[in-house]
């Protein structure tokens, strides 16, 4: 063989070799505990740039429940064992300022970025305003912000969570956008057709919230028992327990 090849060889497999593959972005999800949190987890496991480290929920200390979802901090707990994902809670006061909100999270994202983690994905899906509110909190904090859903047209987004096996209950509904009467039940195809005409299918706009309990982000579904349905500042909530045993 020509020397002069072999050299050849040789330098290009040096100069392949230097150049690895960029390690996966080790990344936290801010999970509300509903369908959009759920398929973002889903859809960013689909990425071999992302390395998921933990679900990131803020939590109102005074009731023990997820902040606006009103989910249970118990079942909270039972979805991220069953996405199987460590949760880091950030407590906050009822009532909340805006300031004390963004003291404690952004102390929690220092945090995260201390321990490695470089970037916070959301479930956001098209309000610009809270998009660039994500960004700002993200970016003071040296993290990247990541929109896995961003700009999915939302009927469509709807019925592919659902066709892919997402299934959640809606916990909280804004009776100024969507009946009362929807407090509670199933997000299915049944609910998507009885929805008022000026509601988005997947309630961008907050027309009501979800708790997730089963889908491909799932290892296993959550069993649920229904509780009270109740209204409370505004809003009407149905509560839902983790089934025992």
């Amino acid at each position: 063989m020509d020397r002069r090849w072999t050299g050849l060889l040789g330098w290009k497999f040096h100069e392949m070799s230097s150049h690895s593959v960029p390690s996966p972005t080790p990344t936290l999800v801010s999970w509300s505990s509903g369908k959009d949190s759920a398929w973002a987890l889903h859809r960013l496991r689909q990425d071999p740039g992302i390395d998921l480290r933990g679900l990131l929920t803020s939590v109102n200390a005074t009731h023990d429940r997820v902040a606006m979802h009103g989910v249970r901090r118990d079942v909270l707990g039972a979805q991220a064992e069953a996405v199987g994902l460590p949760l880091i809670e950030v407590p906050l006061p009822h009532p909340c300022s805006n300031e004390v909100y963004e003291e404690r999270m952004g102390a929690a994202l220092a945090r995260a970025a201390a321990d490695g983690v470089r970037a916070i994905a959301f479930g956001d899906l098209y309000l610009e305003d809270v998009r660039r509110y994500r960004e700002s909190q993200v970016e003071a904090a040296g993290l990247t912000p990541l929109f896995p859903l961003w700009g999915q047209d939302t009927s469509e987004l709807a019925w592919e969570m659902l066709e892919a096996g997402v299934r959640a209950v809606l916990t909280c509904v804004d009776p100024r956008a969507c009946p009362a009467s929807l407090a509670g039940r199933e997000y299915d195809h049944v609910l998507l057709a009885d929805l008022p005409p000026r509601a988005d299918p997947c309630a961008e706009n907050g027309e009501f919230h979800t708790l997730a309990y089963a889908g491909p982000a799932f290892a296993r579904p959550l069993a649920l028992d229904p509780g009270p349905v109740v209204e409370r500042g505004g809003f009407v909530f149905a509560d839902f327990t983790l089934r025992p045993g």
